[in-house]
């Protein structure tokens, strides 16, 4: 249950390790660049080809968890919130910890998204937060989504409803292992024995990294051939490279744990908009 007296409430927490299936797959863009997403499984996208070429981890590629293909949004947070506990409006609150005794990605993974319109080159879509044991302040968020010739644009927007709300979010894209990264942070999160993200930021260290830096560069991936373009009006990204298939690369509006690190909040009827793009050269 989620409260202010503590209460772990697993029970009621979505399995990020649990298979999701995609559910029906809706398509957008032509020619060079195709996209098939899947509302029923946490809007995210399942699948990016660009000339062909898929950009992905995909549900059918043997990676079947939830956390682990497409590209999703996370939210009301993105990354761990540390033993799911954060403090708020003079409050303890608890959220179901659902990863290695820490609460990950938000909600929004698991949840099914509604869609608001859905045109040859865009699709829009809308989700109610919930307001029980999972997210105690409810509330909404939107996210557009456009395809062009070469390029892939991605807005999310997330509004409190009649009450404050702390949040942070972002988009996290399993992309299929590129051959190398061109990645110029500024500073990095180091992580403690817990792997949690700790202040203050430092100069970045090497990888392989399962970490948060701050970032307001683009990052280049190269692979098959393909140059892919990342930029976003966020300024903080984790890059999870540890796996032999897949890198993820994920910009979002704070760091890892912003709810204990460095909590944004949202007034009631307030909204915060982000944007990111994916560019082939």
């Amino acid at each position: 249950m989620v409260s202010d007296e503590g209460g772990d409430g697993s029970a009621e927490a979505g399995d990020p390790e649990a298979p999701l299936a995609p559910g029906p797959l809706l398509r957008i863009g032509s020619g060079e660049l195709q996209l098939e997403i899947a509302p029923q499984a946490g809007g995210r996208i399942a699948q990016i080809r660009y000339q062909g070429v898929e950009q992905l981890v995909g549900p059918d590629d043997g990676f079947p968890a939830a956390i682990a293909w497409g590209s999703y949004p996370m939210l009301p947070w993105a990354g761990r919130i540390r033993d799911g506990r954060f403090e708020f409006a003079g409050r303890q609150w608890q959220v179901p910890a659902n990863l290695g005794g820490h609460a990950i990605h938000g909600v929004s993974m698991w949840l099914p998204w509604q869609v608001e319109a859905h045109a040859a080159d865009r699709l829009e879509l809308s989700l109610a937060l919930p307001r029980d044991q999972r997210w105690p302040f409810g509330g909404s968020a939107l996210q557009r989504i456009e395809v062009g010739p070469r390029r892939l644009a991605m807005t999310l927007s997330v509004g409190a409803g009649d009450q404050p709300m702390p949040v942070a979010f972002g988009w996290h894209p399993w992309l299929r292992k590129p051959e190398r990264i061109e990645f110029h942070p500024e500073a990095i999160y180091p992580r403690d024995g817990h792997g949690i993200a700790t202040m203050p930021p430092v100069a970045p260290t090497p990888g392989p990294w399962d970490d948060c830096f701050v970032n307001t560069q683009e990052v280049i991936v190269h692979r098959h051939g393909q140059r892919l373009r990342l930029s976003s009006d966020c300024d903080h990204w984790v890059v999870y490279d540890e796996t032999a298939h897949s890198t993820c690369i994920e910009p979002q509006t704070g760091p890892a744990d912003a709810f204990n690190l460095a909590p944004r909040v949202l007034q009631a009827g307030e909204s915060l908009q982000a944007w990111f793009r994916m560019e082939w050269d």
